[in-house]
């Protein structure tokens, strides 16, 4: 193993942010202030977000046989960093009290280390070309958001979320493990691109089969696919808010990002009898996922079944592998990201864990554009979009994603995909609907707000407004996305 400089450059971002987090801790082990904590997060986020433009300049770069930093890996760690930073911001407005006030216990800022350490196993998942590097990844990514999805431990709802979030996050990894020994008995080589030179020389075995078969339940359960999607309306409302947008977005765009990864090296992963399994749980994730979300009435697990759905979309995309496959899944999840923080983003502001539970419920909803109209502005905003209407991010993301399905032919993908679409309309404007009604004795005026919930007030409007300008003139994220292929 030789290390140059290139290579240092092509590692600033994991760099960066894992120092980050170290010097988040010492600052707790100094003296516990919130701002100060929130702050160097933000610092250290925006620096590994700019630090992304030179390693562009040395990429692709291949780190060891574990990790290959190209312009994939580049844009999905910025997507990550975005997301991240976003979370943050989102969690300094939620926590934006002294400590001790309503009965919170005051360690506010373990939350911000906690992540940033998850943003650099996501920064590490999304430039794995090894099965060992895509397990370290997967795990650093997942142990801290226990702690972050149980943060709130004196709800017995986070505690909950927390301990069947671990469980079953357990149970996946340990199917991931199983598979990844199997892979490695038949095929010699945990590489992405062994396994698939490997399986090309001496074709397929029982053994890869059930191996493959392994794999996908363990990615299927982190990114909640059908059948294992039962945890996650359950930790999304257990969760406090800005870990829920955090675990909708980071994590969830990680794992994807390495899936299509290993879908396009390694041919062993697809094709035969894999195609025909992940079309159908493309088919069962976008309507399960829709049918369950007509009736809800909170919010958060509305968002977490619209969540299972919108992965069963991005999985057509996947099954075409050929054409606009990886554009499609680039422009989508951009798309995505932006929808879902957005429309988590509002239920932070609206929510504290000074006050019990969070304010997810859609009644509390109701008439909120007579109380906060710049929030009814974002999420009027973010639903039109997660509902893929014209003007909007969402509207070019689901377009690219039927394109994809139709230059493949998967035609009964394609129609499941309109099917699934119109089905959550229906819920969308549920929730737009709710937030302008009226009711006696509403006042049109904000209530007071500090300094935090302003700042994330801004970037919420910010997220809105660029998923607007996204839908007017996607060219800007097309480019991107294009320069995001193999």
């Amino acid at each position: 193993m030789n290390l140059t400089l290139p290579h240092f450059i092509a590692l600033l971002p994991l760099l960066i942010t894992g120092a980050t987090a170290i010097l988040v801790m010492l600052l707790i082990a100094w003296q516990r202030i919130h701002r100060i904590a929130y702050l160097a997060s933000l610092l250290g986020l925006v620096l590994a977000l700019l630090s992304l433009i030179p390693a562009l300049e040395v990429a692709p770069l291949e780190i060891t046989t574990l990790m290959r930093v190209d312009r994939l890996g580049l844009f999905y760690s910025a997507l990550v960093l975005i997301a991240t930073l976003a979370c943050v911001t989102l969690a300094h407005a939620y926590l934006g009290r002294k400590p001790g006030e309503g009965g919170f216990p005051g360690n506010r800022e373990e939350l911000y280390l906690l992540m940033l350490l998850s943003a650099s196993g996501a920064i590490v998942l999304v430039t794995s070309q090894h099965l060992a590097s895509l397990f370290i990844g997967l795990e650093l990514l997942s142990v801290p958001v226990y702690g972050l999805v149980g943060y709130a431990f004196f709800h017995r709802q986070s505690l909950e979320a927390a301990l069947k979030y671990l469980v079953l996050s357990a149970a996946g990894s340990a199917f991931l493990l199983f598979g990844m020994a199997l892979l490695y008995a038949e095929a010699g080589s945990l590489e992405f691109i062994g396994i698939g030179l490997s399986m090309g020389t001496f074709g397929s075995a029982p053994l890869v089969e059930v191996g493959i078969a392994m794999l996908l339940v363990g990615l299927g359960f982190k990114l909640s696919l059908v059948p294992f999607h039962l945890w996650t309306p359950d930790v999304y409302q257990g969760a406090p808010a800005p870990v829920a947008a955090f675990l909708a977005t980071t994590s969830k765009i990680a794992v994807f990002a390495v899936v299509l990864r290993l879908y396009q090296m390694s041919p062993a992963t697809y094709g035969g009898w894999l195609t025909p399994v992940l079309s159908v749980i493309a088919i069962a994730s976008i309507l399960i996922g829709n049918l369950l979300a007509l009736n809800q009435s909170n919010l958060k697990r509305l968002l977490g079944y619209s969540s299972i759905a919108h992965f069963g979309y991005l999985l057509i995309a996947l099954i075409a592998t050929d054409g606009l496959a990886t554009e499609a899944v680039a422009v989508y999840l951009a798309a995505y990201l932006l929808s879902t923080l957005g429309a988590f983003g509002v239920v932070s502001l609206m929510s504290s864990p000074f006050k019990g539970r969070d304010a997810d419920a859609l009644f509390e909803y109701r008439g909120l554009f007579w109380r906060r109209p710049y929030l009814t502005a974002v999420l009027t905003v973010m639903m039109l979009s997660l509902a893929g209407i014209p003007l909007t991010s969402g509207f070019i993301g689901k377009f690219y994603v039927l394109i994809a399905g139709v230059q493949a032919q998967l035609w009964t993908l394609v129609i499941v995909l309109v099917v699934g679409s119109a089905i959550g309309l229906y819920y969308y404007l549920r929730v737009m609907v709710t937030l302008y009604l009226v009711e006696p004795g509403m006042k049109r005026r904000d209530p007071p707000i500090n300094w935090p919930q302003r700042a994330g007030g801004i970037m919420l409007l910010a997220i809105a407004v660029l998923s607007f300008v996204l839908g007017v003139y996607p060219q800007p994220l097309l480019v991107l996305a294009q320069a995001a292929g193999f």
